[in-house]
C-alpha cells in the first residue's frame, strides 16, 4: 500500500512514486466512472523541490487534483465541477483524504455525487487500487 502521507519534500524518489501512483489510481478512476476516451486528460505538474506539485485529471465537467495540499489535514484531493477542460476554476472546491485513492470505487461515487460526472454502479467488474 502506497503511503500517501510520506512528504514529498525534498525527496524525489518519493516524489516521483507519488507521481506514478496518483496517476495510475486517476487512470482507474477514469474507467471505473466510464468515461470515454478523449473526454479528459491526465497531467502532472512536479512543481518545485519543497512541494509534491499535483496530479490532475480533467474532463469536461469534472477538475480533480491530487497532492499534498496540507499534509496536516490529509486532505489532498480536489474535487469540482466544470465546464470543459479550459476551465480552470470550476464549481465549488471539495476536498477528500488522499487514502481515498486506495478505494476507487468509493472515489468515483464521490466523484459523481459532486459533479454528476460519470456512471457508477455498473454492473461490470469494478477496477480496485492495488
Amino acid at each position: 500500500m502506497f503511503d500517501w502521507n510520506k512528504s514529498c519534500s525534498y525527496d524525489d524518489a518519493q516524489k516521483r512514486r507519488f507521481h506514478a501512483t496518483a496517476r495510475s489510481r486517476l487512470k482507474k478512476l477514469a474507467a471505473e466512472l466510464h468515461l470515454p476516451t478523449g473526454s479528459y486528460d491526465i497531467r502532472s505538474n512536479r512543481a518545485g523541490i519543497a512541494v509534491s506539485g499535483e496530479v490532475t485529471l480533467h474532463h469536461d465537467g469534472a477538475y480533480i487534483q491530487v497532492g499534498q495540499f496540507a499534509l496536516t489535514s490529509h486532505h489532498g484531493i480536489l474535487i469540482r465541477s466544470c465546464k470543459g477542460r479550459r476551465d480552470y476554476t470550476g464549481g465549488r472546491n471539495h476536498f477528500l483524504d488522499l487514502d481515498k485513492l486506495d478505494d476507487i470505487p468509493a472515489l468515483a461515487a464521490a466523484v459523481h455525487a459532486i459533479t454528476g460526472v460519470g456512471q457508477v454502479g455498473q454492473s461490470e467488474p469494478s477496477v480496485r487500487a492495488a
